[in-house]
């Protein structure tokens, strides 16, 4: 048995003393004397606290999270943890500690402000205790937890439901009482990247968007989206006056003059079967009928874009099947511009011609043959600017030049245009809804006065309540939160982004959709610095889940020349791309909470419901969607989208085990 002891080292002060004088004193360390702590005492700030996350800053050895002395509510504690809501810590205790105590809390350093957290502890996959909400200026409250006999602790301090800010949160004196082998801090558990996916059928399926928006005279650019064995043929009954449609390609292609809705019916056919589907045509002013699908380049290459990049991307949509599940938008992000003051001679060089229209920097040689070489694709592409004098990386934004960038990107044949307010704030008198919207209204009204359609995404991460008033200033989607990012608190930004949905679907619907920013799988990075995303396999399946029931646009941001089986079969399966392209067009909202379990559900066009079964816990846990939950009654046949199967007929209610930071996302069709 290990007797482990703790020694903390002092010193003797020693006076050397001459005729009557001091002539020096020395400090003379003496042999460390042991403490009155009990034999086997392990800190748990002894651990390796690289393992424990932080919802914001780091762990901090003996220290609340900003490096201030510990303190909760007035007591003083010389030893622990501070960290930060959301933290996790695995601890293998491999069977060898027999207690874990603590005294745990919101450290004073808040100074008053609303920090509020839980503290749970588990062992082997049981809750052995939890604090319950805990809030600045409550006592701490002293944990004793039996480790006999436990493998695995987990330590977690949860953000109570209302949010990370100022969730200071200390395990002061946390320490093990050890009588074998030591504790030792450990990664989660490794997930196995299931496919849950199945492979699409060699016979034809029509996917996407089963309604599309159009002004009158616009050019008009659809690409069928159909899976199944080529070559394939296509046909279209019921087109509108203007349009034609490539029997081979699935393209429809060029304009309608006269408003209105058409009704039209889409076949595909090849040598194992046919298949049909309506698809309706509104010519008028509502565009983004459906939420916007694609890829956008920030979160793989930064600023570092080039045509070359943009191209390979287009290619890898089509070569990967992409297209054919509905995928359309080919998006440049920030860096495409001149780069005012930049010395490099790629970057560098005039912002603008003497007629004032913008310059693309070198890295685009030919912003024109860029967009004709995606539209001969069957795709359309996107690019991005500022309403200030800079974008976000310091390249040249709209600024007083509003009407000759409308022009410009018409002229060169883009699609779609992230607006983002970056350098504007130093523009705008304050953050008065007034002010907030101006920049966004002069750009849509030069938008609008183009002769091609324009899907507009207003990117200013929430201010104001931009849910509030978006589709006021003509945008079809925008950001309702900051950056995901792409730090290892991903799964945190993901639940708390997402979740703070709950109550904003009333803004969301066709032609205006709420954006919690982009699909963050696959390989992401920073300033080219790719790796593979943070995200678990399970929290993969959450985030896609998610963006679905949200009816978020679903614009995939990592790198499209690395896709992998895993990651196509998040981006690719049909069923529950549905949900988020229904032409309803509701936004989930949640409709059950009880601890990690979270459930959300959307109505559906045909009167179905679309139904998450979230669980942000630690372990895993059954999660249950009551029908008076949900609003309905009776026998439902309850669907696994991701597995693409019928689950059976239940009544009154369906439960399912949800893994760690898992999802569950189910279609419930009454039985009539």
């Amino acid at each position: 048995m290990n007797t482990a002891k703790w020694f903390r080292s002092k010193s003797i002060f020693v006076f050397v003393i001459a005729g009557g004088i001091i002539l020096r004193f020395l400090a003379i360390p003496t042999l460390a004397v042991e403490s009155t702590e009990p034999n086997g005492t392990v800190w748990l700030s002894s651990l390796n606290l690289s393992k424990m996350t932080s919802g914001w800053g780091k762990a901090e050895i003996d220290k609340a999270v900003q490096g201030q002395p510990m303190s909760i509510a007035g007591q003083k504690f010389e030893r622990g943890v501070g960290t930060h809501a959301k933290s996790v810590m695995y601890i293998d205790l491999k069977g060898g500690s027999t207690k874990f105590t603590a005294y745990v809390g919101v450290d004073d350093e808040v100074r008053g402000q609303v920090g509020s957290v839980e503290f749970r502890v588990y062992g082997d996959g049981e809750l052995l205790w939890k604090s319950g909400v805990m809030k600045a200026g409550e006592a701490a409250k002293k944990v004793n937890v039996d480790a006999s006999g436990i493998k695995t602790l987990i330590l977690l301090v949860d953000s109570a439901g209302d949010g990370i800010s100022y969730d200071h949160a200390n395990w002061a004196e946390a320490k093990f009482e050890v009588a074998g082998d030591k504790p030792e801090a450990i990664d989660p558990p490794v997930e196995e990247a299931v496919i849950m996916t199945p492979k699409s059928s060699p016979k034809p399926r029509i996917n996407g968007a089963k309604v599309f928006g159009v002004r009158p005279g616009s050019p008009f650019l659809f690409t069928i989206a159909a899976t199944g064995d080529r070559p394939m043929e296509f046909s279209a009954e019921g087109l509108p006056e203007g349009l034609r449609l490539d029997a081979k390609t699935g393209r429809i292609t060029g304009s309608v003059a006269k408003r209105g809705k058409y009704i039209v019916t889409l076949k595909a056919r090849n040598a194992l079967g046919e298949a049909e589907r309506e698809f309706r045509i509104i010519v008028g002013d509502k565009l983004a009928l459906t939420p916007p699908m694609g890829w956008n380049s920030w979160y793989c290459f930064f600023t570092g874009i080039t045509d070359e990049m943009i191209r390979a991307a287009a290619d890898a949509m089509v070569s990967t099947g992409m297209i054919n599940h509905g995928y359309t938008y080919v998006n440049l992000d920030d860096g495409w511009m001149v780069k005012p003051g930049s010395k490099d001679p790629v970057l560098g060089g005039e912002p603008r011609d003497a007629a004032g229209m913008i310059n693309a920097n070198k890295n685009f040689p030919d912003m024109k043959a860029l967009t004709d070489y995606i539209h001969s694709k069957g795709l359309k592409v996107g690019l991005y600017t500022s309403p200030g004098p800079l974008t976000c990386a310091g390249y040249t934004g709209s600024y007083q030049h509003e009407e000759q960038d409308a022009r410009r990107f018409a002229e060169w044949g883009f699609d779609f245009l992230k607006y983002d307010w970056c350098s504007y704030g130093r523009i705008a008198k304050d953050r008065s809804r007034e002010e907030l919207k101006k920049p966004y209204l002069v750009m849509k009204a030069a938008l609008d006065k183009q002769d091609r359609d324009f899907i507009y995404n207003l990117c200013q991460y929430g201010m104001g309540q931009v849910w509030e008033w978006g589709a006021e200033v003509g945008g079809h989607c925008w950001r309702t939160t900051g950056d995901l990012g792409i730090a290892t608190s991903l799964y945190d930004n993901v639940t708390r982004y997402g979740f703070l949905h709950d109550g904003k679907q009333q803004w969301a619907g066709p032609g205006h959709w709420n954006d919690p920013d982009y699909l963050l799988i696959g390989w992401i990075g920073w300033k080219g610095a790719l790796r593979p995303t943070s995200l678990t396999p399970n929290e993969q399946y959450t985030h896609v889940s998610l963006w679905c029931l949200l009816a978020a646009p679903l614009i995939f941001s990592g790198d499209m020349t690395k896709l992998d089986e895993f990651t196509l079969s998040l981006l690719t399966n049909d069923e529950v791309i549905e949900v988020d392209q229904d032409p309803l067009g509701r936004q989930a909202n949640r409709v059950a909470l009880a601890g990690d379990s979270h459930v959300w559900a959307k109505d559906m066009e045909d009167g179905s419901k679309a139904v998450g079964l979230f669980n942000t816990g630690e372990i895993e846990t059954k999660v249950v969607a009551r029908w008076s939950d949900l609003g309905i009654k009776g026998r439902q046949r309850v669907r696994d989208l991701w597995r693409q199967k019928d689950l059976g007929t239940f009544e009154d209610q369906f439960e399912a085990k949800v893994p760690r930071h898992g999802a569950v996302l189910v279609q419930l069709f009454p039985v009539r």
